[in-house]
């Protein structure tokens, strides 16, 4: 299966969870601002690293689930950034899975851009370093989020979301998911 079929086949399957989630939470995640987005990245990212360290996990949830989380909250980061600030807290399921939607095909575009470029690198590479990469991501994150985004020449925290969510992706291709 080439890059773009297992994209669709993993974000098809973080979107059913997603909404799932919303039909039976709504849309709670809304009340998060973005740091808390960020520190729940997060603490799914430190999780998988520290299995990946240890070698031990004593809680059952699959570490795959993990990097399934990792997106679903990038994506509702980057619906954060772009919901108009006058809507609700509580939105309706079609307009919650159009803004998922509009998210992730805008991934999906730079995902293919950024894929032809650097050659499917990414192929090569330990799932543990792109663990690594998506904390490194994490830490400059919150360090833009601790000066109020007034980056001087790096790049802007929506491009270290959606850089995150395809190191996620990559992770889970890797593991064999899709």
């Amino acid at each position: 299966m080439n890059t773009p079929e297992h994209y669709d086949l993993l974000l098809a399957r973080c979107r059913t969870l997603f909404l799932a989630k919303t039909h039976d939470y709504g849309t709670a995640w809304r009340i998060l601002r973005l740091p808390s987005v960020t520190d729940q990245i997060f603490i799914k990212a430190n999780r998988i690293r520290t299995i990946q360290e240890t070698g031990v996990q004593m809680v059952a949830d699959d570490v795959n689930e993990e990097f399934v989380a990792i997106i679903n909250y990038c994506l509702i980061a980057l619906m954060q950034l772009h919901l108009p600030k006058e809507t609700p807290l509580d939105m309706a399921p079609d307009a919650v899975a159009l803004a998922y939607d509009h998210e992730a095909a805008e991934n999906r575009r730079l995902l293919l851009a950024k894929n032809h470029d650097y050659g499917e690198a990414w192929r090569q590479m330990r799932v543990a370093s792109i663990t690594d990469l998506i904390l490194m991501k994490l830490h400059r994150v919150k360090q833009l989020e601790d000066i109020g985004g007034a980056a001087l020449v790096s790049e802007s925290v929506e491009g270290s979301y959606r850089d995150m969510l395809n190191y996620a992706v990559f992770a889970l291709i890797l593991r064999g998911e899709g």
